[in-house]
């Protein structure tokens, strides 16, 4: 670092599995933040006496939320047009490049639809299980911020999702795209989603809170979603079609979900005021 400026050019592959086929950062931080989250999942459930049958399953189910609902939520939210045209790519890692399908790994996930997938993913398995669906959100809602932590470093080492240029002597230059020192806009969300995660958790310690459920669950929302809104201010956008906008995609997506939010906040914190413990 000189100056205030951090020059960040570091190869997002560490290393080749085969000549066709890399480990990126962004994959490995991808799995160890979703990894991380179900051991946090984990241990509420057996923090709470909870039985851990099926909760292999429940990885499974938000592994497969996770990464389909984030790429359609790409695919559909900010390049419509291409994929129409090409839909074989919306699903399988690959791109047509001079006229031959390679190998490019999935070149977009959202993270709206990400959050969209988890959700109808729970949906799906607490009807198959029978378990009560707040109830789970909310123990969902305590380790999504940090898997979503890891995710945000991915973005970092990829020198991708970058900020504005800072107009000062400080900030990071992604020497793999220009020379203009940006606000580390991955590097904020990823400190915001680790603040969130600590007041979630202490939230769930809570018997109060967590008797209401959908209390966290909302707090969730309200908060990892107004972060993102504030961040997005920052924030280059990530299409050419933003340009013309008021406010950006990614800020249109959070609303929505910060209005949820504040609702279930509003009824579940009337409904753990009239709860009394002996």
């Amino acid at each position: 670092m000189k100056n205030g400026i951090l020059n960040w050019n570091v190869d997002p592959v560490i290393f080749w599995i085969t000549d066709t086929f890399p480990l990126k950062y962004y994959g490995a931080l991808f799995a160890c933040g979703l990894l991380l989250g179900f051991y946090i999942v984990r241990n509420i459930y057996k923090r709470e006496n909870l039985s851990l049958d099926n909760l292999d399953t429940l990885l499974i189910y938000v592994i497969v939320g996770t990464v389909l609902g984030a790429r359609l939520g790409h695919c559909f939210f900010y390049e419509p047009g291409y994929f129409f045209q090409h839909p074989i790519e919306i699903l399988l890692p690959i791109q047509k490049i001079k006229g031959v399908y390679q190998f490019v790994g999935y070149q977009g996930l959202a993270s709206h639809g990400g959050s969209i997938g988890v959700i109808t993913a729970m949906i799906l398995y607490c009807r198959r299980y029978k378990v009560k669906f707040l109830g789970l959100l909310d123990k969902m809602a305590v380790a999504v911020p940090v898997t979503g932590a890891f995710i945000r470093m991915g973005n970092f080492m990829n020198s991708e999702i970058y900020g504005k240029p800072t107009n000062g002597n400080w900030g990071v230059v992604f020497q793999r795209d220009n020379l203009i020192p940006r606000h580390p806009t991955q590097l904020y969300e990823a400190f915001a989603y680790v603040l969130i995660f600590v007041i979630l958790f202490y939230m769930y310690k809570s018997e109060k809170i967590r008797t209401a459920q959908g209390l966290i669950f909302g707090s969730f929302l309200t908060l990892l979603f107004a972060a993102r809104f504030i961040i997005e201010f920052f924030k280059e956008n990530q299409e050419a079609f933003e340009n013309d906008m008021l406010i950006n995609m990614g800020q249109i997506l959070s609303i929505p979900f910060i209005v949820i939010g504040l609702v279930l906040i509003i009824w579940k914190s009337k409904k753990a005021e009239s709860i009394t413990f002996s």
